[in-house]
């Protein structure tokens, strides 16, 4: 008797046809056919830009002064008390620093002595009083020594140590054309070039002169505004000056408090003993969170990110532990045996819809209006951040996945 022929086994055939593609294209059916999990990818897209929009509206303060820009296109702050003349052409100008104090809040209108080690005191060529102006300065500071600085990113370390009554120093800036030459001394004899930079922009008649500048001091996790004075000797001015004298005017906001002043303090200038002390607030650097308006960072535009990677975290999760709550996953392994294969498969659905999900819905329906927004506080990518946001988010539910494997 003749035994019937035996039908070959052709289990490793099926699955080298179907593989790894297989078991993707049926994790994403899975995915697309359950309401409830594509209502929740959608949602946090939609969190995103309602965030953003939030955020835009709490931004649009009407009347508020806009932030400046620097020559590269940058956010820049930009205040601070200016003693100034016009200068016409090539000049130079030179001064005396004796004392640099600087004072910081304890509660509303009470200031103790304090160190401000940014608090700036020296000589600027400026283009004009406008915020944001191409610019050279030579300063002392509060706790950097002497430094040279220019395009509000620009700086140059000089004489250290901190100026007082027995060790003042000597500040020199000289204008060629486009280069501006800085000089420090600690006698007034003998000079030392910290640095000579190239100001682009800077016009045929400049405003120079001394400014004292005083940024926020870190208290906890916020900032106070502070105040420094600072007392200048010996100013002597050489070139084509106009103006006939010395004018004190505040750069940048009007308001004492808005130009960062601590309350009932505001810039000031007087003249005593052929010596001037001048008192000011503010900075000169790019721009910080507490210069920008409410709601003007990008990483403010894009809070809604972090609501939206809750989201995809309950829906990675359901995503996984549906199946095991409904014995379904017995049919899913039983159709691809090796697990992680599975796991694998379901984190590349889920990281891919949210990215697209994120990177088309969050970015067609916000970018217009993301992009008007950094445009009034300064240049930047919406579109970079939310990508990088959706990425994190697919990275995020893909190790929730693997984390789970064994579940």
């Amino acid at each position: 008797m003749t035994a019937p022929p035996i039908a070959p086994d052709r289990s490793g055939h099926r699955e080298g046809r179907d593989g790894f593609a297989q078991v993707l294209h049926a994790e994403w059916t899975k995915f697309r056919t359950v309401r409830g999990w594509v209502t929740g990818t959608i949602a946090a897209a939609l969190l995103v830009v309602l965030f953003a929009l939030l955020a835009g509206i709490s931004s649009d303060q009407e009347g508020a002064p806009p932030v400046p820009t620097g020559p590269g296109g940058e956010p820049v702050t930009d205040s601070f008390y200016f003693l100034h003349r016009p200068l016409t052409g090539d000049g130079a100008v030179t001064v005396s620093v004796s004392a640099l104090t600087s004072s910081i809040p304890t509660g509303p209108g009470e200031l103790r002595p304090g160190t401000v080690p940014w608090a700036k005191a020296g000589l600027i060529i400026k283009d004009g009083t406008r915020q944001g102006s191409p610019y050279a300065a030579i300063m002392v500071t509060g706790g950097h020594g002497v430094r040279m600085q220019d395009g509000y990113v620009h700086d140059t370390a000089g004489l250290p140590g901190p100026v007082s009554a027995a060790s003042p120093r000597w500040l020199r800036l000289e204008r060629a054309g486009d280069t501006i030459t800085g000089h420090a001394s600690v006698d007034g004899a003998r000079w030392t070039t910290v640095g000579a930079v190239r100001v682009r922009g800077l016009g045929p008649t400049a405003q120079a002169g001394p400014f004292v500048a005083s940024p926020p001091s870190v208290h906890g996790m916020s900032t106070r505004g502070t105040v420094s004075t600072a007392v200048f000797g010996d100013l002597r001015a050489r070139g084509r000056w106009d103006g006939g004298g010395w004018t004190g005017t505040q750069i940048g906001p009007g308001s004492p408090t808005s130009a960062g002043y601590p309350q009932n303090t505001s810039g000031s200038v007087t003249a005593s003993g052929g010596r001037l002390t001048v008192t000011g607030a503010g900075d000169i650097a790019p721009a910080v969170r507490e210069t920008l308006p409410t709601g003007g960072t990008v990483g403010e535009i894009l809070t809604g990110t972090f609501a939206a990677l809750v989201a995809v975290i309950v829906v990675g999760a359901l995503f996984i532990t549906t199946e095991y709550r409904t014995n379904l996953i017995h049919l899913t392994l039983a159709a691809a045996p090796r697990r992680v294969r599975v796991l694998m498969a379901k984190a590349i659905v889920l990281g891919a819809v949210t990215f697209v999900t994120g990177s088309l819905l969050a970015q067609v329906v916000g970018d217009p209006h993301w992009q008007r927004l950094l445009q009034r506080i300064g240049p930047a990518s919406a579109g970079l951040g939310v990508t990088a946001g959706w990425a994190a988010a697919a990275l995020v539910a893909a190790a929730l996945l693997l984390r789970i494997r064994d579940a």
